[in-house]
């Protein structure tokens, strides 16, 4: 009986210990750490991924923007509209006569958006990823299919050729992680800005 109680407040006592100890490593000095590899050796990444221009942050490499107009790229379809704040996909599976009308909306609207004179772009010859939202909702990459189908009516827009627009689709493409994971990409946020400062 006696043993109980002398060694119970002992027990406790060395919990608490290491419960300040744990909280104190675990909860303070190895997110610091963390934190400090992550500044020096990623700062970009772990800082959200910014693009500035002009000393101005103007959006993230990480979310997509809606560009509007024929002079830009656009980016994905978005279910949340490219709200940040509201993020997620449409809900609506693969048999859902929904989702299908809407691709197939989305489909003659792309088509016609980027058949220019001379170049038209047929509904069938539309890229999956010009007509489907993505999980997020803020993907900002798209194929480069998808980015060389808008070439012709960029350079349109902005009275540049299409090889000059095709060269930056080019630089802009981004190979497969580590050489094999995942497919080929463009980042319609980082194309984009550099196609604002093009023929300048």
């Amino acid at each position: 009986m006696n043993d109980v109680f002398t060694t119970a407040p002992r027990q406790l006592l060395a919990g608490l210990r290491m419960f300040f100890v744990l909280t104190v490593i675990l909860g303070g000095l190895f997110p610091l750490v963390i934190w400090g590899v992550g500044q020096v050796a990623f700062s970009g990444a772990a800082n959200g991924s910014q693009i500035e221009r002009d000393g101005q942050v103007v959006g993230s490499a990480l979310i997509a923007q809606p560009f509007d107009g024929p002079q830009w790229f656009h980016a994905r379809p978005s279910a949340s509209e490219y709200d940040t704040t509201a993020t997620g996909g449409t809900n609506l599976g693969p048999f859902s006569d929904k989702l299908v009308a809407l691709i197939e909306e989305r489909r003659a609207k792309v088509a016609a958006e980027d058949s220019v004179p001379g170049k038209p772009v047929a509904p069938s010859e539309v890229p999956a990823d010009a007509v489907t939202a993505s999980f997020s909702g803020v993907d900002p990459y798209i194929s480069p299919a998808y980015a060389r189908q808008q070439v012709a009516r960029v350079a349109k827009a902005r009275g540049l050729s299409a090889e000059q627009v095709s060269a930056l689709v080019g630089t802009h493409t981004q190979g497969r992680q580590l050489g094999y994971l995942g497919q080929e990409r463009v980042n319609v946020v980082n194309l984009n800005l550099a196609l604002s400062t093009t023929g300048k």
